[in-house]
C-alpha cells in the first residue's frame, strides 16, 4: 500500500540544500542521527504516551521488523500472527528459520488482553503503528508500553516517504542488553538509515501531525468510492476501513483461488488488487484506497465494480 501524496514541500526544499554537504555522504550513528532521535523521543512521549522507550532509526518499518526478528527469535521458535497480516512480516519469519507460525484472527479490541497474555507467557509483543494517523469515524490510535512490548513506526505512509526508507523502533529502555543486540543487527544490515532521508524525516516531523491528518481526511472520500465499487459482493462481504488504507472483500464461495480472480481482474478489467491469501485471508481481496487522488480512484473503482459485477453474474469469462 502507498499514499498519493509526496513529502512536505518545505521539508524537501530544506533537504535539497543539503545534497552537497559532506556529512550527508558519510556514515552516521547506527541508531540514527541525534537530532532525529531526540525529536522522536519527544513525539513518542507527547503523542504515543511512550515514556519508558528508547528509539532506533531504521531504513523503513520493514527493516525495523527484520531487525526485531533477528534480535528476538531463534530458528525453531514459535510465533503467533494475526490475520490479515502483512505478508513481508510472514516472510521475515520464514527467512530466519521460524517454521512454527500460528495464525489467528486479528481484532484491535483485544490488543490490551493480548499484551497481558504475552507478558504472562514470557513472550514478546511486536506492534506495528505504521498507520497511527490513519483513523476514521472518530476512532483514536493508542500505543501500549511494557518491558515485553516493542513498537514499530514508519514515515513512509504518514509523510509520503515510501522511497526515502525511514522507520523507527521504540523499545523498552529497562530491558538489559536489548539495545546492544539491536545495535549489533543494525550494524550488519544498513549500518544506518540514509542520512539525507533522516534529515527529511526530521524536517517533516517538525511540521507536526496536523500535516498528515489533513491529508488523511481526503482518503475518507476514496474509501466511500471503493466501498461502492465492492457493492456487487454484498454488504456482509466487505470489512475494514476503520483505520489504515485497506478494505477486505470476501469473494463468492465458489472462488476458492483468489490468485486466479486477481489475475482475471488485472487481465480483463485492468485493475490491480492483492489476493487475500497473501495476507492470511484466502478467498478475499485486499483493496487499497490510499494511492490515488479522488479522480483516479473513481476511474479505478469503476473498473473494479464492473469486474465484480461480471464475476458475480457470469463468472471469470474471457
Amino acid at each position: 500500500g502507498v499514499v498519493y501524496w509526496l513529502p512536505p514541500q518545505q521539508a524537501l526544499d530544506r533537504a535539497r540544500e543539503l545534497v552537497f554537504e559532506p556529512s550527508i555522504s558519510r556514515y552516521g550513528a547506527d541508531e540514527g542521527i541525534p537530532e532525529l532521535r531526540e525529536a522522536l523521543i519527544k513525539k513518542m512521549r507527547l503523542e504515543n504516551k511512550l515514556n519508558k522507550s528508547s528509539v532506533m532509526v531504521t531504513a523503513g518499518a520493514n527493516q525495523a521488523f527484520v531487525n526485531l526478528v533477528l534480535t528476538l527469535c531463534d530458528a525453531g521458535d514459535s510465533v503467533v500472527m494475526f490475520a490479515p497480516y502483512y505478508f513481508n512480516a510472514y516472510m521475515s519469519f520464514q527467512m530466519t528459520g521460524i517454521t512454527n507460525i500460528l495464525v489467528g484472527p486479528g481484532n484491535p479490541e483485544t490488543l490490551h488482553p493480548d499484551a497481558d497474555i504475552c507478558r504472562d507467557a514470557g513472550a514478546w509483543l511486536l506492534v506495528d503503528n505504521t498507520y497511527e494517523y490513519f483513523m476514521y469515524n472518530g476512532l483514536k490510535h493508542s500505543c501500549l508500553e511494557g518491558n515485553h512490548i516493542v513498537n514499530i513506526f514508519s514515515f513512509s505512509k504518514a509523510y509520503g516517504m515510501m522511497g526515502w526508507r525511514v522507520g523507527y523502533i521504540a523499545y523498552p529502555t529497562e530491558v538489559e542488553g536489548l539495545a546492544d543486540q539491536l545495535l549489533k543487527v543494525q550494524d550488519n544490515i544498513p549500518i544506518c538509515a540514509s542520512i539525507i532521508s533522516q534529515r527529511l524525516a526530521l524536517y517533516s516531523l517538525e511540521l507536526g501531525p496536523e500535516w498528515v491528518t489533513e491529508r488523511v481526511k481526503d482518503l475518507v472520500k476514496n474509501r466511500e468510492i471503493v466501498l461502492e465499487a465492492l457493492s456487487p459482493l454484498g454488504e456482509d462481504g466487505v470489512r475494514g476501513g476503520e483505520g489504515a488504507i485497506y478494505l477486505w472483500a470476501k469473494l463468492p464461495d465458489q472462488y476458492v483461488d483468489d490468485f486466479k480472480v486477481v489475475q482475471w481482474l488485472a487481465r480483463r478489467h485492468e485493475v490491480l488488487v492483492i489476493p487475500g491469501s497473501s495476507c492470511g485471508c484466502p478467498g478475499n481481496l485486499r483493496i487499497s484506497f490510499g494511492g490515488l487522488i479522488e479522480s483516479e480512484c473513481k476511474a479505478a473503482a469503476e473498473r473494479l465494480r464492473r469486474g465484480l459485477e461480471e464475476l458475480v453474474r457470469d463468472g471469470m469469462v474471457e
